[in-house]
């Protein structure tokens, strides 16, 4: 009887270590779900469209606070300073109103009855006797003439203006086409006066059409054609014959 009794008694006691360890071999819920094949495709997918919020947020503040620049542009004008093309109202400067801008382009001289022209601009349609006529010889080289050279008929000296208003950019002394003056109008027109003297500029100034530059006078270049100015225009960086634009309104 005390032997039957022992036995449940050993039975009794060993049926908790069993039971606790069925219990510890069991694995952890956290364990179990990680298990599964779908958990790491959808942390995976989680994280991305967390990523995704917040760079949608982070440009959403930056558009706020960046300028808006898609009705203007800045540009720069002759005198350096900047301007936008677009007005107050957002729109850019009609065609007509660019063109009433413009000036025409006038004789560089006070009276255009007093100087005549020694040599015209070399124009590929003229006639082969023109084209004699509009080549300047230096060094036994023959150059195309590119602007008019004007004189006087008694040789003398002569105030030579400027034909276009706007600035210097450019006024020193070349050794064989004399003192120089380059002026840059705001319509992009760029007037060219070489054989000067005692030039009234200098470089970056803004002058009006009809301000003295400088006088006529003699230079290497062209020593033939006496005291002279030569005059050129260029529009879109090229030259064109300034004939056919002197005094046209």
């Amino acid at each position: 009887m005390n032997n039957e009794q022992n036995k449940n008694k050993a039975g009794h006691e060993e049926s908790p270590k069993n039971s606790l360890g069925a219990t510890g071999a069991k694995p952890s819920s956290w364990k179990r779900a990680m298990s599964k094949k779908w958990v790491f495709p959808a942390v995976y997918m989680a994280a991305i469209a967390i990523l995704l919020t917040v760079l949608v947020v982070y440009q959403g503040a930056r558009s706020k606070t960046s300028p808006d620049l898609s009705t203007s542009t800045i540009t720069e004008n002759v005198d350096g300073t900047t301007a936008t093309d677009a007005g107050t109202d957002g729109k850019t400067p009609d065609a007509s109103e660019v063109a009433a801008n413009s000036e025409p382009i006038a004789w560089p001289v006070e009276n255009e009855k007093d100087v005549k022209v020694v040599m015209p601009f070399y124009d590929t349609n003229d006639s082969s006797e023109v084209h004699k006529e509009a080549m300047v010889e230096y060094n036994d080289t023959f150059i195309p003439n590119v602007g008019i050279d004007l004189a006087r008929k008694d040789d003398k000296p002569f105030e030579v203006l400027a034909a276009l208003s706007g600035k210097v950019t450019r006024a020193d002394k070349n050794p064989v086409a004399g003192q120089v003056v380059e002026i840059q109008s705001a319509d992009g027109t760029k007037t060219i006066y070489q054989s000067l003297t005692d030039l009234k500029v200098k470089k970056d100034m803004e002058i009006k059409q009809g301000d003295v530059i400088g006088t006529a006078s003699r230079n290497e270049l062209e020593k033939d054609l006496g005291v002279h100015v030569h005059f050129e225009v260029h529009k879109d960086n090229k030259p064109v014959n300034p004939q056919t634009l002197l005094g046209k309104q």
